[in-house]
């Protein structure tokens, strides 16, 4: 499974880059928001930091606006992927800029139809997002489930990119699941490495060592 980083701010990335696991980056206006950064400039300086996918989200109401945000993003450097929400305009917008050979991440999904939907149009990547759905007492893992059933299916070779991730349990169970990809916020993936016995052990060895 590849790990993207859910965050805007440069500084986040560059410290999950540097420890050696980053594949990619997800965005959204609220994270751009936080990071204080022009989307533009952000989606710049966070492009600059790697080779991996970098997802940033057109805004609009309608399908000319979807695409024409999508042309702007896409212009700024080789790695960005459109994010694009599941609607109908959404969807006519992903399969308008897949077609021109632009990678679109369709995001905000919450059932496997809509997956399938974004599937058949090109997407390159679609987010399921599990913290909400947890967030109303539906399972987000089932839904991991039964979109990883339903592409192995018809071989479709759309990435499922499990996203609103709100724990280290997420990360573990999108892994059982079959996610392709898991977008964690930095706190989350600095949870990954914590465990009270490791942290036991390299305390008993330091003290060995004289440390």
């Amino acid at each position: 499974m590849k790990f993207f980083i859910d965050s805007a701010d440069p500084t986040e990335i560059a410290e999950a880059e540097a420890m050696g696991l980053l594949d990619g980056v997800t965005t959204t206006p609220s994270l751009l928001k936080k990071a204080g950064l022009g989307r533009e400039e952000a989606l710049q300086q966070i492009c600059a930091l790697l080779t991996g996918p970098v997802s940033g989200e057109a805004v609009g109401p309608d399908v000319d606006t979807f695409i024409a945000e999508g042309l702007a993003l896409r212009a700024i450097a080789d790695n960005m992927v459109v994010k694009l929400p599941c609607n109908e305009a959404g969807l006519k917008a992903c399969r308008h800029l897949s077609a021109q050979g632009i990678p679109v991440n369709m995001t905000l999904v919450f059932q496997p139809v809509q997956a399938l939907l974004c599937a058949r149009a090109g997407a390159t990547f679609v987010s399921p997002f599990l913290g909400r759905l947890d967030d109303i007492c539906s399972s987000g893992m089932e839904l991991i489930n039964e979109i990883r059933v339903i592409f192995d299916n018809y071989a479709l070779s759309t990435q499922i990119l499990a996203a609103s991730i709100r724990s280290p349990e997420h990360v573990k169970q999108a892994a059982l699941s079959g996610a392709d990809v898991c977008t964690v916020p930095l706190p989350v993936i600095k949870k990954l490495l914590h465990h009270p016995l490791t942290d036991r052990g390299i305390k008993a060895f330091e003290a060995d060592a004289g440390l």
